[in-house]
């Protein structure tokens, strides 16, 4: 489907942006697109660049994805696309379900995770192995996406809208669903240790969250 829609934007100049991208065929079929200037971008998701499909030897239906997860060589091919620019942007893919929904068994259950409440702590541990600095990490959480919307946001420039996430990488944290301020529970990342919490938020200047921990 990658293909095809490469194909279909080369051929009528329209522009095409790859979501969830998941496999290391995608990420060359980007880069290639991107070499010949055409106007394709793409994203990954948290999920897809930390797990690979043993996780659902484990996890079961909370390891349960669309696009799903792959092998390690994908993974590896998606961590080297970030890092050179073919992967635009990094997507939470927030997916919430009720716990039942998930106790349907593989077969039945429907796909996705709670994406949003460990999606800064899984990027930052990118930039404690190595694969991307800081200012990558950022950029990929917040004014790349902005700009592939047109979207005057993910920017502290004067003017800009005072959209705010105030980070304390330094905050160990260990990953606990029943702690989760979203409803859904299904997460695969249950008992991980990470590192980097988002400790308040401002939306228009004006403060909407605040971790209970917080100054």
């Amino acid at each position: 489907m990658i293909a095809r829609d490469i194909r279909l934007a080369e051929a009528t100049g329209a522009r095409l942006h790859v979501a969830h991208l998941s496999t290391a065929a995608g990420v060359d079929m980007v880069r290639q697109a991107k070499a010949k200037g055409l106007p394709v971008t793409a994203e990954v998701c948290p999920h897809h660049f930390t797990l690979t499909d043993e996780a659902a030897r484990e996890q079961g239906a909370n390891a349960k994805m669309n696009p799903p997860l792959r092998g390690e060589r994908d993974r590896v091919a998606l961590l080297k696309g970030l890092a050179d620019g073919t992967i635009d942007a990094i997507a939470t893919d927030h997916a919430p379900h009720a716990e039942y929904e998930k106790q349907w068994g593989m077969d039945r259950a429907p796909f996705g995770i709670v994406g949003l409440e460990t999606a800064l702590a899984l990027t930052l541990r990118l930039v404690e192995t190595g694969v991307l600095s800081l200012e990558q990490a950022v950029r990929c959480l917040t004014s790349k996406p902005a700009g592939l919307l047109g979207l005057p946001s993910g920017t502290l420039m004067p003017g800009a809208s005072a959209d705010i996430a105030v980070v304390d990488r330094a905050c160990e944290w260990v990953v606990d669903p029943e702690q989760f301020y979203s409803k859904g529970r299904n997460t695969p990342f249950g008992g991980w240790r990470l590192h980097g919490r988002v400790m308040m938020t401002f939306v228009g200047g004006q403060i909407r969250y605040r971790w209970p921990d917080a100054a």
